[in-house]
């Protein structure tokens, strides 16, 4: 059994990692969070230590060191994103493995900052890519792999999650802290491209706002038109009023299904980095250097062949 702490205990994806840490047999032995709203730890862990100040939770941290059996073995984070490089240190400092929630860090840069951390420590760093154990993603790449397709296949990415007014006050909607909307909600689903389609070529912006994001993504075996939105308005109108949220993947016309199956994906990256299979800085580092290169580029004239349809209709 290891000994987890958990950084981030208020969020809203923090539960999904308790939930992982106690599924696949381990302790939660200490939580921290700015914000006390973290009762949820009760029906998963009520033995667990809670801090809402960083340098107690440090000293308690450090003081598990004098007992093996009580020192910690992993830091989990789930803080907000523009916290991650400094809490991803200070786990790896503490002498313990990190595992911490998408985006890892926001540049490259921070990548290689944090390998160098590695290095000093002999700790290890894992991000959470869990679309990467989604059924149907391993499917489209064992597919596309069997295929050996010698043209490229047409993909459209749309993903609307619908956020209150709430959104744009919190942490998530602040740019400086989030990194924008193509970062906080685009980030695996980039990762996600590049493990089934391989490298990317060539990114262009097509349009970008404090709500929605959209562009061009070609990557050795696919070109990519995307949607990302938290504007319930673009919601299509087949599921508005019905459901928040609509994801769709299209390849070459066909309709992939993975609106289901995330409920324990979590779990399962757990069990992977725990069995030694986990994904680290440079399994990251693809989809980090895509969201740096869209958060900084010229918005492009969309190209018809290029761009989504939602921008299409955006643009006129």
């Amino acid at each position: 059994m290891k000994n987890f702490a958990l950084i981030g205990a208020a969020g809203y994806i923090a539960p999904r990692h308790m939930r992982a840490i106690k599924d696949t047999g381990n302790c939660l032995v200490s939580a921290y969070d700015v914000n006390d709203s973290v009762g949820i730890i009760d029906s998963i862990s009520p033995q667990s230590e809670f801090f809402t100040e960083f340098e107690f939770f440090l000293d308690h941290a450090h003081s598990l060191k004098r007992d093996s059996a009580r020192s910690l073995d992993f830091v989990s984070i789930c803080s907000p994103n523009y916290l991650h490089q400094p809490h991803i240190a200070a786990g790896l400092r503490l002498g313990c493995d990190v595992i911490c929630e998408k985006p890892l860090v926001p540049t490259p840069e921070q990548l290689d900052e944090l390998a160098l951390v590695e290095q000093e420590t002999g700790k290890r760093l894992y991000n959470i890519l869990q679309l990467r154990h989604h059924h149907s993603i391993i499917a489209l790449k064992d597919k596309v792999a069997r295929e050996n397709n010698p043209h490229k296949y047409d993909v459209d990415l749309t993903y609307i999650t619908s956020r209150g007014k709430w959104y744009q006050q919190s942490w998530k909607g602040d740019p400086r802290k989030s990194f924008g909307v193509a970062t906080n909600i685009g980030v695996h689903f980039y990762d996600m491209l590049h493990f089934i389609f391989g490298k990317l070529q060539r990114n262009v912006v097509h349009f970008a706002s404090e709500h929605k994001s959209a562009g061009y993504l070609e990557y050795e075996k696919a070109r990519v038109r995307w949607f990302l939105s938290v504007d319930a308005n673009d919601l299509p109108d087949s599921v508005k009023g019905k459901k928040p949220t609509y994801r769709s993947i299209t390849v070459d016309g066909e309709e992939i299904e993975f609106s289901e199956g995330f409920t324990d994906l979590h779990t399962t990256s757990y069990e992977e980095i725990l069995a030694g299979r986990g994904y680290g800085i440079e399994d990251a580092r693809h989809c980090v250097e895509t969201v740096n290169t869209i958060r900084s580029a010229r918005i492009a004239t969309a190209v018809d062949n290029e761009a989504h349809s939602f921008v299409r209709s955006l643009l006129r």
